[in-house]
């Protein structure tokens, strides 16, 4: 078969991290070829610089056997390589044949918008993809998420590509949207487009794809042919081997402080239960989609449930927002600190104290500017954060500074159940070792932590138990001497049966 598009020793870092390592992958015409690998092994880098999103440190870039250079996602487009990710970027309120054209209309001999022309082209599209268009002229905004995506898979054959990504697509497809998406690419592939389709569902590499490549830190593990290699094979070279350390001993677990039953966060989250105990680390592992983040939220009053309970000390657990939730001993530290977490053009002195800002109030509700001094000092001194005084600006610190400063914050809440989504992501190795550190602290202290993680050996490091997401589910709950690699990603695929919960 004739190679499509080609990644050939290509390397691409991120402030000294490296995210790819001499990579080496190739798409042929007329196959499903897809990339697996647990997070951050390094796939959407490659399909970044494959789609012209990112450009890459080292290495060279083929299309159609020859070096290109793919400055922009437009430039890759134009050349016949599209991308369609999990969550469509569209024009809500256009029309699909409106976003199909946008930008590059057609055109009559006088110049006007060929709306005609753009309607028939339209039909041709969709009949080539097996889809009866009776959608084309509804705002897209208001069709499915899988008619969207087929609106962008025609939007990508109006290109004449011959290369079509598919990232996630299925993450939060229905089951009927699932199959006609199937369907869909099976057309691209007898049609001799090459398709690389990047999934966590490993049932669905099975069904669709023709070869396979795994990755892992960065690298590529292996390129197989789909028939020739089995689902633990697949498992095993993602996982690898994962050494876990242990935790510091002599700290007591004791009663059950959150009890989460049935707890249900639409569109991901269904039928949840769980509890978590004072002074325990509960880990929370699961691939894209997975919904651990939407638990996090409904726990910090972010989101509503639409059905479900939760208890705390016993009692019921209602808020209506964030601020409800600190005001009951809950704190969250969000994944991206620098969207959802840190002022960061405010001095680091604010952010540290923001959460407290009315317990530092004096006469007539002026902020004490001498106790809010000392928290800073106090804070700094403990997290060791490393900055010239509390006047910095907070954008001017490290990455790993930046979380140290966002920690201390929620810590100055004095929480019960402190909440850590990726808490070392984007920070420099000992950095990552501080926070871990403060973690078990939390915990002798009496403090019951959630750490939600993508990191395999993160999460097998700080937990006491495990909760494992698939598709919005537990799929398992896991202690620590159950918790190996292979069964984190047994079960974060979808194998729910082969495992019991932890005892209580």
């Amino acid at each position: 078969m004739d190679v499509l598009i080609a990644a050939r020793q290509v390397s691409k870092s991120f402030g000294g991290v490296r995210a790819l390592h001499q990579a080496d992958f190739e798409l042929r015409a007329g196959e499903v070829h897809a990339v697996v690998g647990q997070n951050g092994a390094g796939k959407s880098t490659l399909i970044r610089i494959l789609s012209g999103a990112l450009l890459a440190d080292a290495g060279q870039t083929f299309y159609e056997e020859r070096p290109v250079h793919l400055a922009s996602p437009k430039v890759a487009q134009n050349m016949g390589i599209a991308t369609v990710y999990q969550d469509p970027l569209v024009y809500p309120d256009l029309n699909a044949v409106e976003n199909i054209f946008m930008g590059r209309e057609l055109r009559d001999r006088v110049g006007n918008i060929d709306w005609r022309a753009q309607q028939e082209r339209a039909v041709q599209l969709f009949a080539e993809l097996g889809i009866a268009p009776t959608f084309l002229f509804e705002p897209v905004g208001r069709l499915s998420i899988g008619l969207q995506q087929l609106v962008l898979i025609a939007k990508a054959l109006s290109y004449a590509s011959r290369v079509i990504i598919l990232d996630e697509p299925t993450a939060i497809l229905t089951q009927g949207e699932t199959e006609r998406l199937f369907q869909v690419i099976r057309r691209l592939r007898g049609a001799q487009l090459g398709v690389i389709y990047i999934s966590h569902r490993l049932e669905e590499i099975f069904t669709i794809a023709d070869r396979v490549t795994v990755m892992k830190d960065g690298e590529v593990r292996g390129t197989f042919e789909v028939q020739a290699i089995s689902r633990d094979d697949l498992i095993d070279l993602m996982a690898g081997q994962v050494a876990r350390a242990e935790m510091q001993a002599g700290r007591r677990i004791e009663e059950v402080i959150l009890a989460v039953d049935g707890l249900t966060v639409p569109p991901r989250v269904r039928e949840v239960t769980f509890d978590l105990r004072r002074g325990e680390v509960l880990g929370m592992f699961g691939l894209v989609g997975s919904g651990r983040t939407d638990i996090a939220h409904a726990l910090f009053g972010i989101t509503r449930p639409v059905r479900g309970t939760m208890t705390l000390d016993g009692r019921p657990l209602t808020f209506h927002d964030p601020w409800q939730a600190l005001e009951q001993g809950i704190a969250y530290l969000p994944e991206d600190r620098k969207a959802q977490g840190l002022f960061l053009r405010l001095p680091v002195r604010f952010d540290l104290s923001v959460a407290i800002l009315r317990w530092l109030r004096g006469f007539l509700g002026i902020v004490n500017a001498a106790q809010e001094e000392r928290n800073g000092r106090d804070l700094v001194a403990a997290l060791e954060i490393r900055t010239p005084n509390l006047e910095t600006l907070t954008n001017a610190l490290s990455g790993g500074n930046q979380q140290k400063v966002l920690l201390g914050r929620w810590l100055a809440r004095r929480p019960k159940i402190l909440i850590l989504d990726e808490p070392t992501r984007g920070v420099d190795v000992a950095a990552k070792e501080e926070i871990h550190e403060r973690i078990f602290q939390l915990a002798a202290s009496g403090v019951a932590v959630i750490v939600i993680s993508s990191e395999l050996p993160e999460i097998m490091k700080v937990s006491d138990r495990i909760l494992i997401m698939h598709e919005g589910q537990v799929a398992a709950i896991l202690n620590r001497a159950a918790a190996t690699s292979e069964a984190l990603l047994r079960a974060a695929t979808g194998e729910r049966h082969e495992y019991a919960r932890a005892p209580a």
